[in-house]
């Protein structure tokens, strides 16, 4: 399974590229997170492996975050014309997946975030939901993007929701 979500925040992309790369926010907007723990390497760097647990709801997942990817490795001065990119596979309970993100200068005070998704199920149990609720998926990924959108610009954070 596959798809793309996208969102435009109204910040800079340095200042996105350092709000998302920032450990210590990930709390504030990364809803459901339970732990985000670097076991080898620098929390966000390439070759990174980190413990993720995530509860959403009644169901718990917990996996194991590799990056692979992160352009460039200093998020300061960054020049204009440059693509930032995140990516990283995470694996666990009957899943695989890999999360390639893109952000690009929309305007000087601007910046579209791309995200595309790729999953994969082993297990009877995990492929019945990759074929049933592709979209809870897709919606979970667009969610995650709004909540960060709302940090970065407002200062929300999830934690504090009600409801």
């Amino acid at each position: 399974m596959k798809y793309t979500v996208s969102i435009e925040l109204a910040l800079p992309r340095e200042r996105a590229a350092q709000l998302l790369a920032d450990p210590a926010h990930l709390p504030k907007w990364l809803r459901g997170l339970v732990l985000h723990e670097p076991l080898q390497g620098a929390h966000g760097h390439a070759g990174t492996t980190s413990r993720v647990v995530l509860q959403m709801g009644n169901q718990k997942f917990e996996g194991t975050e590799t990056v692979t990817r992160r352009e460039p490795v200093d998020l300061h001065d960054i020049p204009s014309a440059s693509v930032v990119h995140f990516e990283r596979e995470i694996v666990g309970g009957g899943m695989w997946s890999a999360v390639r993100d893109r952000l690009t200068e929309a305007g000087p005070q601007t910046t579209l975030w791309e995200s595309e998704s790729e999953y994969r199920f082993s297990g009877l149990m995990m492929r019945m939901v990759g074929l049933l609720m592709p979209g809870a998926f897709r919606k979970q990924s667009q969610q995650h993007m709004q909540d960060f959108k709302a940090f970065a610009e407002r200062g929300e954070d999830v934690r504090d929701a009600k409801g």
